[in-house]
């Protein structure tokens, strides 16, 4: 399983607009992606692609997440999500 801890970026942390960015982003790939707060147990992760999941998160600002994905191209797909995480949405 390949993993990558990601730090949010918005100022409104995984809400809304950067929730909806997000989820598109992760449901653009062909794998189980999934998403926990740094420290939770791996069996309480939600999926990545769900926005309602993301919004139940509850992800603030400066959090760190764990993003987890298994198969081909999940270190290419961890990478990019990782990135959309560490953008700011809310300044653009």
């Amino acid at each position: 399983m390949t993993e990558r801890n990601a730090t949010i970026a918005s100022r409104v942390g995984l809400h809304a607009r950067p929730a909806a960015i997000f989820a598109e982003a992760a449901g653009e790939f062909d794998l189980e992606i999934t998403i926990a707060r740094l420290g939770e147990p791996e069996d309480e992760a939600m999926d990545a692609a769900s926005i309602l999941s993301l919004m139940s998160l509850g992800a603030a600002h400066g959090e760190v997440v764990v993003l987890r994905a298994e198969g081909k191209g999940a270190e290419a797909a961890l990478d990019r999500l990782v990135q959309v995480l560490e953008t700011d949405h809310d300044a653009e």
